[in-house]
């Protein structure tokens, strides 16, 4: 009898089956692992700041915060459009934005008569545009630095960066991050959480007010966040991204000025797959 297998036609072809997806999921991998990236490794910049605009509009102690990841900056002129109509997001004294470029930002500051600052952390292989944060507010930005977060994209080999500006609002200065953590496809929860710590560090030197706003991807920073002092406005905000909890705002020195504490608006333009998240802050008053 002879020692090698006779496979049957079927056997045969699982195998090759097998042996195209092997061969597709290498390829994938490539194509994601492989992909030439390049990220903004200078702390110093690129920083893009807008013309200063000076503030005119009455002064009373609220400050309303929105963040809202644009997708990439595909559709300005409907994000325009949502953040201009009467209603929770209209008026906000800081404007925190994720998936921005640089002519997008500009774009959308001057329709909305804002300040802004903007800093990329890569050119982004998908769309060959610089991918990145911004803050945008009607009040002076002051002291405007980018942070570069720990760890690289598992496969891409992308570095995020936050932004960090003081906001000269009219209850006083305010120190405001603008943050894009890594994605669960990216890394995992602990890298998340690292992001989050260096935040954590780099807010302990300021006795100001801090509003840490963005796309967390997920809650694992916000925890981290919170067990640093933080106070988790978004806790209860849910489904920013189809079933997912994303989109955060956490404060110190700051207490909401009204319930719920933070929320979500409707998008009836589809500006972005993500929903607007926003809440009305002001400063504690001591007991």
């Amino acid at each position: 009898m002879s020692g090698s297998t006779r496979r049957s036609p079927s056997d045969r072809s699982a195998l090759q089956a097998g042996a195209r997806v092997v061969a597709l999921t290498i390829a994938l991998a490539c194509a994601t692992g492989c992909a030439t990236i390049a990220n903004y490794d200078d702390p110093a910049g690129p920083i893009t700041r807008g013309p200063v605009i000076p503030a005119a509009r009455p002064a009373p102690d609220d400050l309303r915060v929105v963040t809202f990841n644009l997708k990439f900056s595909e559709h300005i002129d409907r994000a325009s459009d949502l953040l201009s109509r009467p209603g929770p997001l209209s008026g906000a004294d800081l404007l925190i934005l994720q998936e921005m470029d640089p002519a997008s930002t500009e774009t959308l500051a001057r329709t909305l008569g804002l300040n802004y600052v903007y800093v990329p952390s890569t050119l982004h292989r998908s769309t060959r545009k610089d991918f990145g944060v911004a803050i945008l507010s009607p009040w002076v930005l002051e002291d405007t630095r980018k942070i570069l977060l720990p760890h690289l994209h598992r496969f891409r080999k992308m570095r995020r960066s936050a932004l960090v500006a003081t906001v000269r609002t009219q209850a006083g200065a305010v120190r405001a991050y603008a943050v894009h953590f890594e994605s669960p496809f990216g890394a995992g929860g602990g890298v998340r959480r690292d992001q989050a710590r260096a935040i954590a560090a780099d807010a302990a030197d300021t006795a100001d007010p801090v509003v840490v706003a963005g796309d967390f991807n997920g809650t694992g920073g916000a925890r981290e966040l919170e067990a640093a002092g933080f106070t988790w406005l978004t806790r209860d905000v849910h489904n920013t991204l189809g079933p997912m909890d994303l989109d955060h705002i956490l404060v110190r020195g700051l207490c909401p000025a009204g319930s719920p504490a933070a929320a979500k608006a409707p998008d009836l333009t589809n500006a972005s797959d993500h929903a607007p998240v926003w809440t009305v802050v002001r400063p504690c008053v001591s007991r």
